[in-house]
């Protein structure tokens, strides 16, 4: 892909995984002139990286939907003025939640823990102790993160959040490379992004999917004619979202 920004062009980014989609982007946003604009088609939602540009540019970004909704949500990204970026020393992502609303945070930082590499770390800046966000990572990734406040304080904390590498500890580590929301596509098309998607991961990374049902049959299809082992993680059960990690095994 051409490094220059053409205005008016638009990004496919869904033939990306999720870290390459936000590295590309990230990249465009820093090099966009104040004034400028470049739109991005995705598969879902970006919210999480609208906070992610204002936590490492300022409040200086531009954010209009210009499409909602299934498989094609389009946005306008415009640099309203000319910023500085935060520089990153020891961390790999910076997350300033005093900028989001409350009831987006964990939607938030799980959406870009996920596609974090091992042995990286993520800054999350909060107004107020993110007690229920650490507690998730205590119950869901034991012995597979550090969470290290480097500031507590009234109106102030920050906490580094390490993913560990898990390498040589069996099959306990795993990186998500890709997320997908299968809800609005036929069974058989749904099957279909299924099994490539199996097929694109490699032992020890991950891919999670939306779906709006239980898909247990498809778990008993795969554990009947897989030939790679894989493990099938419930994340949320219904009765509406039914979301799913399928981790891909050593043999």
């Amino acid at each position: 892909m051409n490094n220059e920004i053409v205005a008016g062009e638009e990004l496919d980014v869904r033939v990306l995984i999720p870290i390459k989609r936000h590295e590309l982007l990230i990249k465009l946003f820093k090099e966009l002139p104040a004034g400028e604009s470049f739109v991005f088609i995705n598969d879902h939602d970006p919210l999480p990286l609208y906070y992610e540009f204002r936590s490492i540019y300022g409040d200086v970004v531009g954010w209009e939907y210009l499409n909602r909704g299934g498989r094609e949500w389009k946005v306008k990204v415009t640099r309203t003025a000319a910023s500085q970026a935060r520089t990153f020393g020891e961390i790999a992502t910076l997350l300033d939640l005093r900028k989001a609303d409350k009831k987006e945070w964990k939607q938030i930082v799980f959406h870009r823990y996920g596609m974090m590499e091992p042995d990286t770390t993520m800054e999350l800046i909060a107004n107020e102790d993110p007690v229920e966000i650490h507690s998730i990572f205590i119950m869901k990734f034991e012995g597979k993160h550090s969470w290290i406040y480097k500031t507590k304080e009234p109106g102030e904390y920050v906490v580094h959040i390490t993913k560990k590498d898990n390498s040589g500890l069996g099959d306990d580590g795993f990186s998500v490379v890709n997320e997908m929301d299968i809800r609005p596509y036929p069974p058989a098309e749904r099957h279909e992004m299924f099994y490539k998607a199996f097929a694109d991961i490699k032992t020890g990374e991950a891919f999670e999917f939306i779906n709006d049902h239980d898909p247990k049959p498809l778990y008993y299809q795969m554990e009947a004619e897989s030939k790679e082992p894989f493990r099938w993680e419930y994340l949320e059960k219904g009765p509406e979202v039914w979301t799913v990690r399928v981790i891909k095994l050593k043999a």
